[in-house]
């Protein structure tokens, strides 16, 4: 006699013929616990999936109304005495089974009601519409019941209506200019939402700038990089490849703001494409100086790049400067307000007419040599590193106007060779200090 299979029964898992397993005496207890287990979630996963479907199926998210049989019947009954009495004209039996089938199905519909209700209107929704409703009921009653209406009509048979018409036209008036009023409120929030909305607008154009600024000097430092250094990536700059790189150092700088030309200098100059490289007469590559760097030689050296004109103008307020190898630039009516220019080289710079406002100059290098040598650069005349002459920056017309840590050296020097104008702006004063300048 063969039994046939209950298709909700799940297969067991098939037994390990191994015999080197040996049997257990709870193992038939065990494989009934897990199959009943897994017969407990296969029905339970089973229910869900019908809840989903049915969820799917219906309409919205209503809850099915259980109504007695009894109460239909009941329901039914009534409709049929209603319509009976109204056939036959019997009025006691058709205001009798009007009200029960008023009832019942109001009792019947009430779950349906109360699940709209939910649907359509939050708690907070139906605590306004209950209170406009009690607050519309309260005043109908004052109106009707604490004689407010008698003493509203007594009022207003003693008001003189055709003198009130122009209260009434003044009244109007009024309403209007409310009206305008509202009118530039809303137009003035437009103004304030659409100036906030402007900002968040600019703000975001310039983080997209920063970013984009930010990859341009990164494509540049790559490519100056690749330029100058050859596969074991020691300095290999050919004169071409050095025109190239100024070329390109000259379009960045015409293209990036105060912060980018701060760091493309600083990069340049921490890699010693700024500084005169002694180097061999013959090839024309950089010498090293034995100590792991390059040898600088300022008489006859050649820069990688040398930045001639391009800073001429420049903006480079508030950035961080230091360290940074600018000599023989030519910085005239730069802006160098708030800058820190601590150790850095500014021999032979030109600084006419340069605004140095707060800036920081511990260390400041402006010549070389002795302060009683020292003189500015010259067209004509070769610098003398030894001695210091020639070897200093032109100072003329320059504003260090509440500048820091300044070095008595430099004072001296600034004062010396700045002209009248450049020191009444240096702080501590001239006083004492011959105007070699003449000017």
């Amino acid at each position: 006699m063969t039994t046939e299979s209950n298709p909700d029964d799940i297969p067991s898992p098939e037994l390990s013929h191994d015999k080197d397993l040996l049997p257990d005496d709870f193992d038939g207890d065990a494989r009934e616990h897990e199959l009943s287990s897994k017969l407990l979630l296969t029905q339970q996963a089973l229910t869900t999936i019908a809840n989903l479907k049915s969820d799917q199926i219906k309409p919205g998210n209503n809850q099915l109304i259980s109504v007695k049989p009894r109460a239909l019947l009941l329901t039914l009954l009534a409709i049929a005495l209603t319509l009976l009495s109204l056939f036959l004209d019997i009025s006691w039996l058709g205001v009798l089974s009007t009200v029960i089938t008023l009832i019942l199905s109001i009792i019947i519909l009430f779950p349906w009601w109360q699940n709209i209700i939910k649907a359509w209107f939050s708690p907070q929704d139906r605590t306004i519409l209950i209170a406009s409703a009690g607050l519309l009921v309260g005043l109908v009653g004052l109106y009707k019941f604490a004689g407010l209406g008698d003493r509203l009509q007594v009022w207003a048979s003693k008001i003189n209506w055709d003198a009130s018409g122009t209260l009434a036209e003044w009244f109007g008036a009024l309403g209007q200019i409310f009206i305008a009023i509202i009118a530039v409120y809303v137009a003035w929030r437009q103004y304030v939402i659409s100036k906030d909305l402007t900002i968040q607008q600019n703000l975001l154009t310039v983080q997209q700038n920063v970013i984009t600024q930010q990859q341009t000097i990164d494509s540049y430092f790559q490519g100056v990089s690749d330029l100058v250094l050859d596969e074991e990536g020691l300095l290999e700059d050919w004169p071409q490849e050095r025109a190239i790189a100024e070329g390109r150092t000259a379009a960045i700088f015409s293209s990036v703001d105060a912060s980018g030309k701060a760091k493309i200098l600083r990069f340049l100059s921490r890699s010693k494409l700024l500084s005169p490289l002694q180097r061999d007469r013959r090839l024309g590559r950089a010498i090293l100086n034995g100590n792991g760097g390059y040898a600088e030689d300022r008489v006859d050296g050649v820069r990688v790049i040398d930045l001639g004109v391009m800073l001429a103008g420049a903006d480079l307020s508030h950035n961080d400067l230091r360290w940074t190898d600018l000599s023989e630039a030519n910085l005239v009516r730069a802006n160098l307000q708030g800058c820190d220019l601590v150790k850095a080289n500014l021999s032979r710079t030109i600084l006419y007419d340069a605004d140095l406002t707060g800036a920081d100059l511990n260390g400041v290098r402006l010549f070389y040599g002795s302060l009683e040598n020292a003189s500015p650069r010259s067209r004509s005349e070769p610098p003398n590193y030894q001695t210091g002459e020639y070897t200093g920056a032109v100072v003329e017309n320059a504003d260090f106007t509440q500048v820091q840590r300044m070095a008595e050296s430099a004072r001296c020097y600034c004062c010396t060779w700045g002209g009248e104008k450049t020191r009444t702006t240096i702080p501590g004063g001239c006083e004492g200090i011959i105007n070699r300048l003449g000017k």
